[in-house]
């Protein structure tokens, strides 16, 4: 008779653990008892079959379950007659949070089952789904530290709720319609009409009639209305704000959204992942969607339901699917605000926006938006990490002391340590406002509280502008905390190999539009020879100016001019300029002062961006001459590219050597010229610019390859969300025998860096 004591870490709450090491301890007869602690799950396991038990334990858990360590050893007998789920303990430690993850099909067979007690009920869950991370204060995840405390469960919710041998033993937002939380609706436009009294019904209502909705969901609102609508979308896009940005779509059931988007094998299993994230899709030729839901852009972004009000949305009263074929399910926000969590805030900052609003009672702890990812080259990479998988914890393979890392401007997300673990937060934004900067204190706290975390040192980026970095220094200073400040690229390849566990040194390429630099002038094209803690700058792209700052950002025509200007001489480019439309376009006068505000530093930075070369041929193509969201010149180049082409049509560059080495994009700027000029189509255009980027890259990497001996190779930064780039540049480089890393866990944006900064500031205390 052995009795084993067992501690499990991972993600072992709010997950059916305890049930399950419940009905495996009946299956071999052991007695004992098991509990959530602070650290995960407890086990004391006593009987003849004990090590087959633990056995069983670690390899059948439950499929929410993530097992990251288990500890074992034999103590004495005590000949106890139970097995039995004791109470919750705190022992001031911490444990994994459960990301929030969608209805499972159990409970989705109950909710349109007319003879069921929860028919149609919109909050139906279970131990094996269901809101987690959004609704949990604080750690053990149990009831009364969720925001589910303030529902009473019935009776038979209750016997439900503490029977171990119940698929919702111990599920914490376990409600039925006469104990739980209940949806209503409010109208605020009095030209529509519907019956308020059935709330799901009278919201579908408004769509049909070409309304916006503002609906609750489990991280916080959305605005929806009808995709197939034009008028709709357009009337949502203005409200909004949103001029391009391409709107997030959701489809009751995959076969709808074949009707619009090519989905491979991947792409559909991920689809109907748990997780339920927006999948990127390149759209079919035929598609009968609206263009304005995505302008200029190749793909769209679809998502499953994953709540079980959305279901409701898709299907008539008697629950058969396909009331619409596709919702716009767009953060509800206005532009670069926070999504918006509470009924109250909706009705105040959303009025402006939606006709009407469908709304519940359940709080939303903590906002999340929805996580968006694409495949590529048979890979997940994330565009955005959020609902579903934060706040998941990455190993970093050693222990270290508590650690804050506060990411950048754009994109933010932060990253705290415990233990040998980094998590990083949410997706939070861009940190250009207040209600913003709220939001990351709240993401903070709420991070800190339940990983027991409690920072020692600080670390940021370089960008003393950054609000991120100015919110650190403040901290710091009032707190007498240490605090590093990180280059921005060291910390885009140091994220990549804190992902993939890498410890020797590395060549990294990271390609982005802006990160501030050693020198205080603009990066972004950067070839570093790279170890977690240090980094040496061994080659970029040349320079460009950008006249007028942010204004050359938002407006990618300014730097082609600009470009021009470096790579013609005065006769070829004003000639330049009137054959390709610029003088017709912009008007000589509006050209000419460019131009001399290009040739003063003090209104026209320098930068060697790689973001900013795309953005200068997409505005010399035709394609698009303004960026009104981050990306979107860079986005509607790639888009244009047609399969058909012939991949080894590239435009000339030349390398320019020195202590850093330089690559230098004249040659191709000059035959681009050319190309535009003789009315070559803009997908050639298009094609031989990205194959002159990725040439450029492979020939560097060669060479500072054949100089170091390194022949590890990552890949970060925003440009690598292209994927045609990153595709061709991680097969040419493989196809050379190079080990290549990209990003799989966490995006090549900005949202990387604060998994970066931790992992150098953790190899910088080493």
């Amino acid at each position: 008779m052995k009795r084993l004591h067992i501690e499990i870490s991972g993600i072992v709450q709010g997950v059916g653990f305890r049930p399950f090491v419940y009905t495996l301890a009946l299956r071999f007869g052991i007695k004992g008892f098991v509990t959530n602690s602070s650290r995960g799950v407890i086990i004391e396991a006593e009987g003849e079959r004990a090590e087959a038990f633990a056995e069983a334990v670690s390899s059948e858990y439950p499929p929410l379950a993530k097992i990251d360590t288990i500890k074992m050893s034999e103590i004495a007998a005590t000949g106890e007659r139970d097995f039995i789920i004791a109470g919750s303990v705190d022992d001031g430690s911490f444990t994994h949070i459960s990301p929030d993850v969608a209805v499972c099909g159990d409970c989705l067979r109950e909710m349109f089952d007319p003879n069921d007690r929860r028919y149609l009920y919109p909050f139906i869950n279970c131990t094996n789904c269901g809101p987690r991370f959004t609704i949990t204060k604080k750690v053990p995840y149990d009831r009364p530290n969720t925001t589910m405390a303030a529902f009473a469960m019935c009776e038979q919710c209750s016997a439900e709720y503490y029977d171990p041998l119940d698929r919702r033993f111990h599920a914490q937002p376990n409600a039925c319609p006469d104990c739980g939380p209940h949806v209503s609706f409010l109208l605020e436009n009095s030209d529509l009409h519907v019956d308020e009294r059935k709330p799901i019904e009278a919201a579908k209502a408004i769509i049909r009639q070409g309304g916006i909705v503002a609906v609750k969901g489990l991280g916080g609102f959305h605005l929806c209305c009808d995709a197939v609508n034009a008028e709709a979308v357009e009337k949502l896009r203005t409200r909004k704000r949103r001029l391009n940005k391409p709107f997030a779509l959701m489809s009751g059931r995959i076969e709808d959204i074949r009707k619009y988007c090519e989905i491979s094998t991947a792409e559909e299993s991920l689809l109907s992942d748990r997780r339920r994230p927006i999948v990127l899709l390149r759209k079919r030729k035929d598609c009968s969607l609206p263009y304005g839901l995505a302008p200029s852009n190749a793909t769209l972004g679809f998502m499953l339901p994953y709540a079980p009000l959305h279901y409701l949305l898709f299907t008539d009263e008697r629950g058969a699917p396909g009331a619409f074929p596709a919702l716009v399910m767009t953060s509800a926000n206005l532009s670069e605000e926070p999504i918006v969590i509470g009924n109250e805030e909706a009705r105040d900052r959303l009025t402006s926006i939606a006709d009407a609003f469908l709304f519940h009672n359940r709080d939303i702890f903590m906002r999340v938006d929805d996580s968006v990812v694409r495949i590529v080259n048979n890979t997940v990479r994330f565009i955005r990490r959020s609902r579903g998988y934060a706040p998941e914890a990455l190993s970093l393979g050693k222990e270290m002391p508590d650690l804050l890392a506060v990411g950048a401007e754009v994109k933010n997300t932060l990253a705290i340590s415990k233990g040998s673990y980094a998590i990083v937060s949410q997706h939070i934004g861009d940190m250009e406002n207040y209600e913003t900067l709220r939001f990351f204190e709240e993401t903070l706290e709420n991070l800190k509280q339940v990983y027991r975390s409690d920072p020692i040192r600080l670390a940021h980026d370089l960008h003393p502008g950054y609000l991120s970095t100015r919110w650190a220094v403040q901290q710091c200073e009032g707190h007498g905390v240490p605090c590093d400040g990180v280059q921005h690229h060291h910390a885009h390849i140091a994220a990549v190999m804190a992902e993939h566990g890498l410890h020797d040194p590395v060549i990294g390429v990271a390609l982005d539009g802006t990160g501030y630099g050693t020198d205080s002038i603009i990066w972004g094209s950067e070839f570093l020879v790279c170890t977690r803690a240090s980094f040496e700058r061994a080659a970029h792209f040349a320079a460009l100016p950008l006249p007028g700052g942010e204004a050359a950002i938002r407006e990618g025509w300014r730097i082609a001019a600009a470009l021009l200007q470096q790579s013609l001489d005065d006769v070829e480019l004003w000639s330049a300029f009137r054959e390709i439309g610029f003088v017709e376009r912009y008007g000589e006068a509006r050209l000419k002062q460019v131009l001399q505000i290009a040739s003063d530093s003090r209104f026209s930075p320098r930068s060697c961006g790689a973001g900013r070369y795309f953005d200068a041929a997409a505005a010399l193509a035709g394609v698009c001459d303004k960026n009104t969201f981050e990306g979107e010149a860079a986005i509607a180049l790639e888009s244009i590219i047609t399969d058909d082409g012939n991949a080894d049509d590239h435009y000339g560059y030349s390398m320019c050597e020195g202590s850093v080495r330089q690559i230098d994009f004249s040659p191709m700027v000059r035959s681009l010229i050319a190309d535009v000029i003789a009315g070559i189509d803009s997908a050639t255009l298009a094609r031989r610019f990205h194959q002159t980027i990725i040439n450029s890259v492979i020939e560097m990497v060669d060479m500072l390859s054949a100089q170091t001996g390194i022949t590890h190779i990552a890949l970060s930064g925003g440009v690598f969300q292209n994927a045609y780039l990153s595709v061709e540049i991680e097969r040419r480089l493989s196809d050379r025998n190079l080990k290549v890393f990209l990003h799989e866990r966490v995006p090549c944006n900005d949202a990387c860096l604060s998994l970066g900064q931790l992992a150098v500031l953790a190899a910088r205390l080493k």
